[in-house]
């Protein structure tokens, strides 16, 4: 008899908008949905702060606009906190001026979503982003480097970081910079997943940027890979 197929951990996510209707909708399509689960609810940023510390979800759906601590400076605090490094942030929001995407990035938000967005859009993102990968679309992108790339929240580097990137490492930064996941840098580059994975790793040690997102700002800050075209 064939042994049993490995058992795979849900995906546990944590969900912080200060309306309740909308905190409940997001609970019902999450654990409606096979391999997710839904730890806790918050109603401001303090609130989610604390249970994020207290669940340690995979994922934290964090809406910008709450009363008291709101979701940039909530972010903000769980990116710097040693203990919930593997804690990504997945902001949610009615608001999608460039602004607040900037911010949220720059407080170490993993990926940015439109409250709008189709629900298998939203389950696709919180995969996403709990594989430690950013959620960054290329048309975001265009919109936002070159703010992006100058802005305090990214450290400036000297040409000796970027010389401890093996010639595979930075054509990888490229990649991922291009918006590119690490399964379609595989593809393209006709490697394995885990070989893909292991160079992004090595880049952001090397290059000491705390996420992917910040990854891609410092590839195009130090014309790793050329700015794209910032019109659609």
């Amino acid at each position: 008899m064939s042994p049993p197929d490995p058992v795979t951990e849900p995906i546990r996510v944590l969900i912080a908008d200060d309306e309740a209707l909308v905190r409940g909708g997001f609970r019902v399509l999450i654990e409606t949905e096979p391999g997710m689960i839904v730890v806790g609810e918050a109603g401001d940023g303090a609130t989610a702060v604390d249970l994020a510390r207290q669940t340690h979800p995979d994922v934290v759906l964090m809406d910008i606009r709450m009363p008291g601590v709101d979701g940039l400076r909530a972010t903000h605090q769980i990116a710097a906190d040693p203990d919930l490094t593997d804690v990504h942030v997945l902001i949610l929001t009615t608001f999608d001026h460039d602004e607040y995407v900037i911010e949220a990035l720059g407080a170490g938000a993993a990926g940015f979503l439109i409250k709008n967005t189709e629900p298998r859009q939203l389950l696709h993102g919180i995969r996403v982003v709990a594989g430690g990968e950013a959620l960054l679309s290329p048309g975001l992108t265009r919109r936002l480097i070159a703010q992006l790339t100058s802005r305090a929240t990214t450290p400036r580097l000297n040409n000796n970081a970027f010389a401890q990137l093996t010639t595979r490492e930075r054509q990888i930064v490229g990649l991922v910079a291009r918006g590119l996941s690490n399964n379609e840098i595989a593809t393209d580059l006709t490697i394995s997943h885990a070989t893909a994975k292991t160079h992004v790793s090595r880049a952001m040690t090397k290059l000491g940027a705390r996420d992917r997102a910040q990854l891609v700002a410092l590839a195009y800050q130090h014309r790793l890979v050329e700015p794209p075209d910032p019109t659609p």
